[in-house]
């Protein structure tokens, strides 16, 4: 039998930093990785240090929702996954539309990860007929005519943009007269949604700049 969940103390989401949500997915990555590894018990500062953090910041970051190490343990890997999967809402299922099944969009339906942490798409749409072959990486195919149908059928409550930038934003308005409550767009481009629609962009290109940025920068004499 499982271990019970620590309790957590959530607060406004509006409240907590974006990049302490972000932090909080790195911490459950190496978390994971640690129990796979059989390592039951960690500190604050072996943490951090794995992912180039001091032990102030992933103390500071795990204080905006509880409490969660023990005196003279630290914190136990395996409770700690369960409190911030709880923290996350990875501790459900979230049900997943993905618009546009180019080569990025088959590339994602092809990734199990989704599923190991609580994701699983549903359905996938595309306006092309020659798209439209039953099912790719058992995920069923639909016109993008029958998306508000299929989100309601399914209750479906995120949708993956994988488009090009000039029909990202049709897609995003379709998506959330459907009603889906959180999108992410992987389009390169900003899209305007209603407040109440939580939204990320993962830009590949973005990336790359920053990295570049800092390679570029890293390399010149000083």
């Amino acid at each position: 039998m499982p271990p019970p969940k620590q309790k957590t103390e959530t607060p406004d989401p509006l409240d907590v930093p974006k990049a302490v949500v972000n932090r909080l997915s790195l911490y459950l990555r190496e978390l994971r990785h640690l129990l796979r590894a059989g390592k039951t018990t960690i500190s604050s500062s072996e943490l951090g240090s794995l992912l180039g953090f001091t032990d102030a910041q992933v103390r500071k970051d795990l204080a905006y929702f509880g409490h969660f190490g023990h005196p003279g343990i630290g914190y136990r890997c395996e409770e700690l996954i369960n409190a911030i999967r709880s923290i996350l809402g990875t501790d459900q299922e979230w049900t997943v539309a993905m618009v546009g099944i180019g080569n990025l969009g088959r590339a994602l339906l092809g990734y199990r990860g989704f599923v190991d942490q609580g994701f699983q798409v549903v359905a996938a749409f595309d306006s092309n007929p020659e798209k439209l072959n039953g099912q790719i990486e058992e995920v069923p195919v639909y016109h993008i005519g029958r998306l508000t149908e299929v989100v309601r059928q399914h209750n479906i409550r995120l949708g993956l943009i994988c488009v090009p930038a000039a029909t990202a934003q049709n897609v995003a308005d379709r998506l959330v007269e459907a009603g889906v409550a959180g999108i992410v767009n992987f389009a390169p481009v900003t899209l305007s949604l209603p407040e109440e629609i939580s939204s990320v962009s993962v830009d590949l290109s973005t990336e790359l700049e920053q990295l570049s940025f800092f390679v570029a920068n890293r390399e010149q004499p000083r």
